[in-house]
């Protein structure tokens, strides 16, 4: 028999995640030896580990999906995103953020075992719907930023407080705010996470830009 592929899961529906254990008892190479609410909770609790994470595209904790595919991906684990949306913008975050593979909740065990045992083999998954929607969405993957977001973005990123960027800018703090709060809107309907100084500098450095 080929060897057992090792499964975790996240997911904060416990009764999917007791579905899941009852669904992938009976396929001999799959064995469920984790389960968490959270990427946090998954991280913390270490046990025996995973080969494949799948995990919930949203979760209730308000964590942004490309970051916690980015924390299992440094952790070491390779990533199954499990979702009911096919969202272009989101598939193309997760897979930018290092997941190996996305599927719709609407597949059947047997997508979802192939699925598992391509992605523990080390070959993406992504069906040839979520493809299609991506070839069909014209969303640019960098926002457009006018001169002073753009200004905003690269002083505040580079670690200056809000009050200093402001400063710097020759602007008031009320307006740097209001840039601030635009860029991350904008990178936040990319599906990019753009909540802190971090991501906003993590961001910069995907996109490469610079000043001038």
């Amino acid at each position: 028999m080929d060897r057992v592929i090792r499964v975790a899961a996240v997911d904060d529906d416990r009764m999917l995640l007791e579905g899941l254990d009852a669904w992938l008892s009976p396929v001999a190479d799959l064995r469920l030896v984790r389960v968490a609410s959270t990427v946090e909770q998954l991280l913390r609790e270490p046990t025996e580990p995973a080969d494949v994470v799948l995990l919930d595209l949203v979760l209730r904790d308000g964590s942004e999906a490309a970051q916690n595919v980015r924390r299992l991906v440094a952790a070491g684990r390779r990533v199954l995103v499990l979702s009911v949306w096919a969202r272009p913008d989101q598939v193309v975050a997760t897979f930018a953020a290092g997941c190996s593979g996305y599927v719709t909740k609407d597949h059947d065990l047997a997508a979802l075992a192939a699925a598992v045992r391509e992605v523990a083999a080390g070959r993406p998954v992504f069906s040839s719907e979520l493809a299609f929607a991506c070839l069909g969405d014209e969303r640019p993957t960098r926002p457009r930023l006018s001169p002073r977001e753009r200004g905003v973005l690269l002083a505040y990123a580079s670690g200056m407080t809000l009050t200093a960027t402001a400063r710097h800018l020759g602007i008031k703090p009320e307006t740097a705010r209001t840039y601030l709060d635009r860029v991350k809107a904008k990178y936040h309907d990319l599906g990019r996470p753009s909540r802190t100084k971090l991501d906003l500098a993590a961001r910069v450095r995907e996109d490469r830009l610079q000043t001038g």
